[in-house]
């Protein structure tokens, strides 16, 4: 349990095999956060599905549990590097629940994928943020360097 902010006590914890309930809470949390909870709970996988992804190392997924409810979360992903014997680290979602925004969550959470990173020999990590995303932008820009890319999705099919 650490204090973080306001908040008398928060665990940040990884995920492991064992809390395909967690992450199911984290997947609400995040539809719920992004306003897209068609994206994260229509077609959620099932418990086999998130142990399997839990059990891999090149998935990261870290809960901010208050008395056992998840009140914040981020998923990562760890990528193998080509030119170097490195990884580097992609903060592909994190949210925190409106009621406990401006806390110091989300920050604890990237400091935990640091942890994490750093024992794994990793690079660095990265994040992306939509244009007009205030808070985003403002807290990424506290702990890192910004780089303007632009961003494309290519379609699978043809």
């Amino acid at each position: 349990m650490k204090n973080i902010g306001s908040h008398k006590s928060v665990d940040i914890h990884k995920l492991n095999p064992n809390d395909p309930g967690l992450m199911e809470s984290l997947l609400s949390l995040f539809g719920e956060a992004f306003d897209e909870p068609d994206t994260y709970n229509s077609a959620r996988p099932d418990q086999s599905y998130f142990r399997e992804l839990l059990s891999n190392q090149m998935f990261v997924a870290l809960v901010a549990l208050e008395e056992e409810c998840v009140i914040g979360g981020l998923a990562a992903y760890e990528l193998p590097k080509f030119e170097q014997e490195r990884c580097e680290y992609y903060i592909y979602d994190l949210a925190v629940s409106a009621e406990h925004r401006r806390k110091g969550i989300a920050t604890a959470l990237i400091d935990e994928l640091r942890a994490i990173a750093a024992a794994r020999g990793a690079h660095v990590i990265f994040v992306q943020a939509d244009y007009g995303d205030e808070p985003a932008i403002a807290l990424y820009t506290k702990l890192g360097t910004r780089a303007d890319v632009m961003h494309f999705d290519i379609a699978v099919e043809q």
